[in-house]
Parts: C-alpha cells; sequence; structure tokens
C-alpha cells in the first residue's frame, strides 16, 4: 500500500475499496492540493489522541447529517470565510464567549436569537438601534440600566 492509500485509510478508517478510490482522487489533484491535504495530515497525526478522536467524532456526525443541513453549514462557513479579518475575528470571540457560557446561558442566548430572527424588519431594526447606543453607554451607565431593568421585573 503506498503512503497515500496508508495515509487516507487511517484518516477515514475505511475499506480497501474506498481507500482505492479516495487514492485515485489523490492522484487527480494538483500539485498544491496534494501539498495542502499532507500538511493538514501532519497536522491531523501530530494532535494529542483525544483531540484525534474528537475531529473524527465530528467527521462521522457531518457524514450522519443530511446534505441539506451540510449544504446549509457549508454556505455559512464560505460567507464566513469572505468576511473581512477584523469582522471575522469578531465572530470568533462572540464563538468563544458562547462556549464560555453555562448551558442554560447558551439556551438563553439561542432562544433570544430566535426571537430576533422570527421577528419583523422594524423589531429588528429597533433592536440593532438600541444595541447601538448600548455600544455607546459607558460601563456605567451600563449597569445603571442594568439596575432599572432588575427593579422593572422584580415589580408585580
Amino acid at each position: 500500500m503506498s503512503y497515500t492509500e496508508a495515509m487516507l485509510a487511517s484518516i477515514a478508517k475505511v475499506d480497501a475499496s474506498r481507500s482505492a478510490r479516495m487514492s485515485s482522487a489523490f492522484r487527480r489533484m494538483t500539485p498544491e492540493e496534494r501539498e495542502t491535504l499532507r500538511r493538514r495530515w501532519e497536522t491531523f497525526r501530530n494532535l494529542p489522541p483525544e483531540r484525534q478522536a474528537d475531529l473524527r467524532g465530528q467527521l462521522e456526525r457531518w457524514k450522519a447529517m443530511p446534505p441539506s443541513q451540510r449544504e446549509e453549514i457549508a454556505r455559512t462557513w464560505k460567507r464566513f470565510r469572505q468576511l473581512p479579518p477584523d469582522e471575522r475575528r469578531q465572530v470568533l470571540g462572540l464563538l468563544s464567549r458562547y462556549r464560555e457560557m453555562s448551558p442554560e446561558r447558551q439556551a438563553q442566548v439561542r432562544r433570544a436569537f430566535r426571537q430576533l430572527v422570527d421577528a419583523s424588519p422594524e423589531v429588528r431594526q429597533r433592536y440593532l438601534d438600541n444595541l447601538g447606543r448600548w455600544r455607546q453607554m459607558t460601563p456605567a451607565q451600563r449597569e445603571q440600566m442594568r439596575d432599572l431593568w432588575r427593579q422593572r421585573r422584580q415589580k408585580p
């Protein structure tokens, strides 16, 4: 078995016939594509076993998704990659903060986001306008607003 076949078979843990098809696809790649795949393979091989297992699990979840869901994810990823670098960093920062939230807080954020997506264009615009004002406030002003909201929620 060639290095290519061994590499592809070990990544996907596939049977020999599928490995042969993948090897054929590898031979049809441009030298640049082959080099990219080789670098990614080396990166994968150098990951801790737990991370490799995690990535294999993600691949299995991906393969189990309906094609329509995979296509939507691919479109979203493409749109993300087209963002300017500053906006990409912002999105990644938001994602990082989201991952640090408790599961309860994540559920709360998802519900609020769904409400925003389902809202009328006028309500969404009002939200975005308010968000702009919020971002212009000082931390002390924001805390005052939070106190007002807490008081309003506590009133019967």
